[in-house]
Parts: C-alpha cells; sequence; structure tokens
C-alpha cells in the first residue's frame, strides 16, 4: 500500500456512491430524518458518511477490511509496529495505555503534571502512582518534562513498576531528552508510555523534536485532531511489541470505545495521516517560518516575551516545539487570564490556554501569515494598554509541594466520604480531584493529604479567575474528604 491511499476514506465513498437502502442507524438516515436547521449547517456530504459498523465499512472493535489497512499505513507512517485509532481523542489513547500495563496494587512512575486521563486510568486500574517533580520554570511559571536523572531515580527506587509515563511534547511544547529516558527506562525492562497529545506533527519534519516512535518509546497516545488536521476526537495509539502486548492493548482500547463509532471521525484520521505523510513536511516548514516570524515579533513589543531555545537548559528542556507562541505578559499589569479575556473582547482572538503568567497560542499547518497579523498587532494593542510601569513584578509562586499518598486514589474515590469546607481541609485525605483545567494538573487527588500549600495555590489560581476544578462543588467551598480519620504513614 502507499500513503496516497484511503482506504477507510475511499470504503465510506463507494458505499455511499451506492446508494444503498438503509434500515439501520443512525435514525436521521444520511440526515434526511434530521432537524433542517443542522442539517442545512452540516451539509449533506457528511452526513452521507455518518455510518455505522456494516460489513463493507469494518469493524473499529475488531479491524479485518477497511480500517485495519487505514491503521496499518498509520503505523508505517508513524514508524510504529501498530497503530490503533481513537474516537475518544487522546483521553482514551492514555487511559488504554495504563490500564494495558497496569493492574491493582501495581505501581506506574508518572510526572505530576499529568493530563486528568492518567489519573483516571490510575484510579479505574488501581495502580499506585509514583510521582515524579516536573522541573519548574521560575521566569514563566510553569511545569516542563521530567530531567533523565529523574527518571533514573525514579526507576532505581521502584524497579519493579509497570510503566514510566513521559509527557513529551508538554502543553507549552518543551520537550525531554526522550531517547535516554527510553535508553534507562529499558534497561530496568519497564515499558515507556508517551503523552503525545500535542506531538502529532513532529514526527514529519526532521527539525521538529524527536517523536515518541523515534525515540524508541513502547506505545505514545497521539492527538492526530489538535495539530495534525484530524477531526475533534480524533487520535491514534502508537504500538511498538515487545514490552507491551497488542492484543491485550486491542482488547482495553474496545472496552473504552463506544461501540456506535464515529465514521466521519475515523476517515478524518486516515486523511489527515495521508497529509501528513505526502505533505507534513513541506506545510511545517512554513508553520515553523510563521512561527519564528511570530516569535521575534512579539518579541519586540514592550512588556511581552516569548521563549525560544534559550528555555534549552536541562535534560528536562532539551528542545523545543517552536510552534508554540507562549507568551509571558508577567511585565504587564495583569494576568494570563486576564490576557486571554482581553483577546476574546477587544479583537475577537482565542487563545488555546491562559494561566497565572502566560498565554499560549498554537500555530498549525492551517494558519497563514494573516493570521499571525492579527495575532502581533492585538498584543501590541494589549500591551499598550496594560504597559508595564516600571516597577518589580513579586517573583513567581513555586508549584505546592506534592502531598503525601495515604491511601491508593482508586480506595479513597469509594470510600466514606463527608465534605467539609476546603480551608478546614488540612490533615485529611482527599476523596476527589483538584485540577487547574486546561492543561488538567492535579494540585490534589484522592487518596493525598491536603496541605495548607495546597489550600492557598487553589485559592491563588480562583482569585486570578483561572479554570479549577474537579469537585463536586463547584464553588470549591467544600471538598470531599475520607470520613474516617486513618493512620497516616508518609
Amino acid at each position: 500500500m502507499s500513503q496516497l491511499e484511503t482506504p477507510l476514506f475511499d470504503a465510506l465513498l463507494k458505499h455511499r456512491n451506492r446508494h444503498p437502502i438503509q434500515f439501520h442507524i443512525p435514525g436521521h438516515k444520511k440526515g434526511r430524518g434530521m432537524d433542517p436547521a443542522f442539517r442545512e449547517f452540516a451539509g449533506d456530504n457528511i452526513l452521507s458518511v455518518d455510518l455505522i459498523n456494516i460489513a463493507p465499512l469494518d469493524d473499529l472493535h475488531s479491524p479485518k477490511g477497511a480500517i485495519h489497512k487505514a491503521q496499518e499505513l498509520a503505523a508505517k507512517a508513524f514508524g510504529a509496529d501498530y497503530t490503533f485509532f481513537s474516537v475518544q481523542g487522546t483521553s482514551g489513547a492514555i487511559m488504554t495505555m495504563i490500564l494495558s500495563v497496569c493492574e491493582p496494587g501495581d505501581k506506574i512512575i508518572v510526572p505530576r503534571n499529568v493530563h486528568k486521563s492518567v489519573m483516571s486510568a490510575i484510579v479505574f486500574a488501581g495502580a499506585v502512582p509514583v510521582f515524579i517533580h516536573p522541573e519548574v520554570d521560575p521566569e514563566l511559571g510553569i511545569s516542563h518534562g521530567i530531567s533523565a536523572e529523574a527518571a533514573e531515580t525514579a526507576l532505581a527506587a521502584h524497579p519493579d513498576a509497570k510503566g514510566l509515563l513521559v509527557i513529551n511534547p508538554t502543553y507549552y511544547g518543551v520537550c525531554a531528552d526522550l531517547e535516554r529516558i527510553v535508553d534507562i527506562s529499558h534497561g530496568y525492562g519497564i515499558p515507556v508510555l508517551v503523552d503525545e497529545a500535542h506531538g502529532v506533527h513532529i514526527h514529519f519534519n526532521d527539525s521538529l523534536p524527536v517523536s515518541a516512535m523515534q525515540a524508541g518509546a513502547d506505545m505514545a497516545a497521539t492527538s492526530v485532531h489538535k495539530l495534525g488536521g484530524a477531526m475533534t476526537q480524533g487520535s491514534v495509539l502508537n504500538v511498538r511489541e515487545g514490552l507491551v502486548s497488542t492484543k491485550r492493548v486491542q482488547s482495553i482500547l474496545s472496552m473504552l470505545t463506544t461501540t456506535s463509532t464515529s465514521y466521519p471521525i475515523l476517515a478524518s484520521i486516515d486523511c489527515a495521516r495521508r497529509q501528513l505523510a505526502m505533505h507534513g513536511s513541506d506545510l511545517l516548514y512554513e508553520t515553523i517560518r510563521l512561527a519564528k516570524d511570530a516569535r521575534k515579533r512579539i518579541n519586540k513589543i514592550p512588556g511581552l516575551w516569548c521563549p525560544g531555545r534559550e528555555l534549552i537548559r536541562s535534560s528536562a528542556t532539551y528542545d523545543i516545539d517552536p510552534t508554540k507562541l507562549l507568551v509571558s505578559v508577567k511585565d504587564l499589569s495583569i494576568t494570563g487570564s486576564q490576557a486571554e479575556v482581553w483577546l476574546r473582547e477587544n479583537a475577537n482572538i482565542e487563545v488555546e490556554l491562559s494561566d497565572l503568567y502566560n498565554i499560549l497560542c498554537i500555530l498549525t499547518i492551517g494558519d497563514t501569515g494573516k493570521e499571525v497579523s492579527l495575532l502581533v498587532n492585538a498584543l501590541k494593542r494589549m500591551a499598550d494598554t496594560f504597559a508595564p510601569d516600571g516597577s518589580e513584578r513579586p517573583p513567581f509562586v513555586a508549584l505546592p509541594e506534592i502531598p503525601a499518598l495515604a491511601l491508593t486514589p482508586r480506595d479513597a474515590f469509594y470510600a466514606q466520604t463527608e465534605a467539609i469546607p476546603l480551608d478546614e481541609a488540612e490533615g485529611r485525605i482527599s476523596a476527589e480531584f483538584i485540577m487547574v483545567y486546561p492543561p488538567g494538573i492535579p494540585i490534589v487527588i484522592p487518596g493525598e493529604i491536603v496541605t495548607q500549600d495546597n489550600i492557598d495555590y487553589i485559592r491563588m489560581n480562583m482569585e486570578a479567575g483561572l479554570p479549577v476544578q474537579g469537585p463536586e462543588d463547584d464553588t470549591l467551598q467544600n471538598l470531599l474528604v475520607i470520613k474516617e480519620r486513618m493512620p497516616i504513614i508518609s
């Protein structure tokens, strides 16, 4: 097969062109039974291929035809032994990775700044997380990746771990020395699982950081929809055989995946793979050029800083993805959250995320110089509005220490609980997650002992207007904690 082929998309078109009479779901029957306003907006083409797993179209749960061929082509494109399509986004693929290697009581080594799907999978598996501190950037006030040295220390202390999870690239586009981390972990016979949600493109351009499969990782959950041109929820799980069983991966993925799989999403993955494999390098060179130009222009604006390769300082900050424009507003009189709102209300610009001190803007193969100029001009106007007054900004607040784990997350999640005021939760065992989302980094997880630092950090994020979420009480006035106080051994 050639990377020019799109077997699944072709099968959908061939089936549609036969104009079969459908006595099966979905009930809208090519849009005829759909609300007319939505049908007109969505268009008959996409609705005509919104189908189900009938024989001519294959079945994602047991692929043997068009989906199987499409996944084989994707595996070749990504340099994997097997590639599985996911219509549950990268969250579903991440959960599959963890559930494929962990059983109840098993240890898994993870960075603290993991996505919430990682912690959900740990709860489902009954696994015990062993956390590694990511490197914290004191100037930007963000977490980067984990260093190779920290990974080696954790592996030496926990050689019985069933897996090591690495975020590469991070949400902000910073990459660790992944090849070295993989070599160290494989020396212990421990598979490396990579959250590659923000890195589908890096495999297709030699000037970008090394991808998970290029680095020799065992599994990588990779968003094709985020930066690769597929529809939202379209992701892949790339697997290298050896330390991981592909049959178990297929079984777990099937358990987590709806039986009503979206064929438009699947077809968009198939076509996005073709575009990346055939034209990705050239398209990405243009994206990189636009990003470099944007970074240069932003750094000429007083009060703003858009860091680049100067972030490369260690094995945790070993390389960067230049298409991520991280803009620090720490020298203006606003927070990153306020900058996000200002850009929305005054320039009709939506950014990827904001935190206390920064905004993140992502450039992809879908951007042009026009959008970049609109962004830069809006940032100039924003900086003029909130011009620096020359006063010293207070130093950045460090992230709180990782709390001690008193119970496994699953035991805490299912334990008898009571709601108490958040301000009275110090010393109690949390039964809930609290995180800032996006990007979904946990401040407290079920089973951890809440500290005053945690409470202060939560309040600081809330006062800054950042999206703190997780508890049942969405006002965050109360927190569910374990009802019975249990002996705590740190």
